[in-house]
Formats: C-alpha cells, structure tokens, sequence
C-alpha cells in the first residue's frame, strides 16, 4: 500500500530501498514512488544519495545494488546476530584486562564488542587486523590502537595474508581475545576461513593468556579449519544459554569455561 508523503523521512526511505535491494536484484522508479507516495523525482534524489554513497549503481528507470551494499548488510546481520549475548560477554571479558596492558583482538563481532567497552579504559594499548575494532577505537582517548597490515579480506572487514601474520610476531601481548566460528565438544575452536587459520594460530602463539570469546550458538559443533586446541588457551568466555551437558563436558576435561 502506497504511503502518503511527508510520514516517511528521507532517512527512513533510503534503508528501506537499501533492503528492497537485497531482496531484489533491482528495483525501478515508478515502483519505489507508488510504494513510498512519493513523487518520481523525489524517488530520483533518494537515488542519488544512495549512488554518492556508493550503495547502488543506477540503471534504466531504477537502481541495482553494488556490492558494497550486500557487504554492509551481510555485516550488520552478524553483527546483530545474537547481540545480547556478545554484550553480556564483553562485559565480563574486559574485566580481564589492567591499564598498561597490550592487548591483541582478533577480528570478529564478539571481539568488536569487546573492543567498545574497551574504549573507556585508561592507558591500553590495542592490536587489531580488524577495520571495524580500528574504526571502533579511533577517538578512545585512553587506547592506543595499532593496526596489522596485509592483504584486505574481501568477505569481512578485516587484514590477512603473509605480511600480517609477519607483523603479528614483532609483538607480545599480555591478552589476547579470540573469536571463534565453532567450538566443539572437547573444547577444540574453529573458523570457516582457511586464509585466517594460520594468523590466528600466531596471535595466541604470541600471548601471554588467550582468552577465547564465543556466544553459545557456536557450540557442539566444528567448521572447517581447526585453530585452536584446549591447551593452547586459558579461558573461555560464552553466555549462559549455552548447552549445560556441553559446559560440564567442558569443564570435566579442566577447560576453563565462564559463562556471562
């Protein structure tokens, strides 16, 4: 049903074309007018912000979604993907660190929430392959941030590749968090990514605790690419809606695991 004018704001109307986008391959003018009330010509300056923002590419009498949209978006719906219990962990996580440590932060949504509440700390330093913990921790005054160089990963703001995993042993840090795709029922970490398995292996390697930090939907199960081993971590941090006969099987085979 087409809606009158004026009770939708440009704002609203432009994610509500950015999400028709992603559903459909493209949409036209015509439709986007009778669907918001609104003029073509008001519909065609909606357009234009959306190309100067480089979230869609126009066509013939509408627009198609460039791939920078479908980025964002698959993004934000990991990022918003069980976002409760990624607070309640980071709020326990950043419990573990003390003003003057180095900390490292794997890439990963756990870990960018970690990275907010960590933006109130005094007197950290943060180490990071992640353009979004980066952008997270650009104006904390107490933090300072370095960023690893290396080749960008096309599906996942973050750096990998050789000359990342090379940066990673220049340091030592005092904690490091790990994310993790899925954790099994031995207590074993996984991730989807082949190109990150290494990287992430020289990040714990390099670290003087590791914690790692993984709401309770990624467990009882693996993916991939092994990472991590019980042994090769000191902690695990999850929510309390993680599987019980899971954490006691965890816990029977002395794995530190806390639940938030």
């Amino acid at each position: 049903m087409a809606q009158k004018s004026g009770k939708i704001s440009q704002p609203r109307r432009l994610e509500a074309i950015r999400r028709k986008l992603l559903e459909d391959d493209e949409v036209s003018i015509e439709v986007l007018a009778g669907e918001f009330g609104v003029s073509g010509m008001t519909i065609r300056r909606d357009l234009d912000v959306l190309e100067y923002q480089g979230d869609i590419i126009r066509t013939h009498g509408g627009a198609a979604a460039a791939k920078r949209l479908t980025f964002e978006f698959s993004f934000r719906d990991r990022q918003n993907r069980n976002i409760e219990q990624k607070r309640r962990i980071a709020r326990l996580a950043v419990k573990y660190v003390r003003p003057g440590e180095v900390i490292m932060l794997d890439t990963g949504t756990t870990t960018l929430a970690i990275a907010r509440r960590l933006s109130d700390k005094e007197k950290i330093t943060v180490i990071t392959t992640s353009l979004a913990i980066v952008s997270e921790l650009q104006f904390a005054a107490g933090v300072e941030t370095i960023l690893l160089g290396g080749f960008l990963r096309k599906a996942s703001p973050d750096l990998h590749g050789p000359l990342t995993e090379q940066n990673v042993e220049l340091f030592r840090t005092d904690v490091a968090f790990m994310g993790a795709d899925a954790v099994d029922s031995i207590g074993n970490t996984y991730t989807d990514d082949l190109r990150v398995a290494n990287l992430d292996k020289k990040m714990a390697a390099n670290a003087k605790k590791v914690i790692v930090v993984a709401d309770s939907s990624k467990f009882g199960r693996a993916a991939m690419c092994r990472v991590l081993g019980p042994g090769d971590y000191d902690m695990l941090i999850t929510d309390s809606a993680v599987d019980k006969k899971i954490a006691k099987d965890l816990a029977r085979r002395k794995i530190n695991i806390v639940s938030a």
